[in-house]
């Protein structure tokens, strides 16, 4: 019985041992991605080159202007380029594809729900995102859900940095891919 209560002992001290805990915990991305997503939003003159337009607005609002200072009510469709570089002109490996809500009142933010869909030499399948984006924040963690092909099952967090912006009709998003989870 004493030898029970000892094995049982020493077991439990090795659960709670921090090396035990931390290397349970350490985690290590098994691939690292950057791409740039860039999105141009119509404002009712760029119809030629948008890659985003406000489908649902709210009453005081319009479709092609966003509304108020939050942007609150206003819903996104997009279908942007992704490149390798923080140029627009740079041929694009896939497509950003989804959509953001302006959710909250009082403060610049929204929700997003988009993939990444790749069709290169590189990459095939895609990668799908979905979570709260605080704009005003320098860098934001959105959770990788999901993907398909190259990126089956993929799970992760993509932190992304406004890289650029003009107004409100463009904006440059870098992503900073790490998937803890691959197939």
């Amino acid at each position: 019985m004493a030898s029970k209560a000892l094995l049982f002992a020493a077991l439990f001290f090795l659960l709670l041992h921090p090396s035990a805990t931390q290397s349970r915990l350490a985690r290590h991305p098994c691939k690292s991605l950057v791409f740039f997503f860039h999105d141009i939003l119509y404002d009712g003159t760029n119809s030629h080159n948008a890659t985003s337009a406000i489908v649902g607005a709210p009453a005081w609002a319009n479709r092609t202007r966003l509304a108020g200072q939050s942007h609150f009510g206003d819903v996104v469709v997009f279908d942007d380029p992704i490149t390798l570089d923080n140029d627009l002109l740079s041929a694009p490996v896939g497509r950003a594809q989804g959509l953001y809500v302006y959710d909250k009142k009082d403060v610049f933010t929204s929700w997003l729900g988009f993939s990444f869909v790749f069709n290169s030499t590189e990459h095939k399948g895609s990668i799908n995102f979905a979570g709260a984006d605080p704009l005003m924040n320098k860098t934001r963690d959105v959770p990788v859900v999901g993907g398909t092909g190259d990126f089956f099952m993929a799970r992760g967090v993509a932190t992304l940095t406004t890289d650029a912006f003009e107004g409100e009709v463009y904006f440059r998003l870098r992503v900073d891919i790490k998937l803890y989870e691959c197939w």
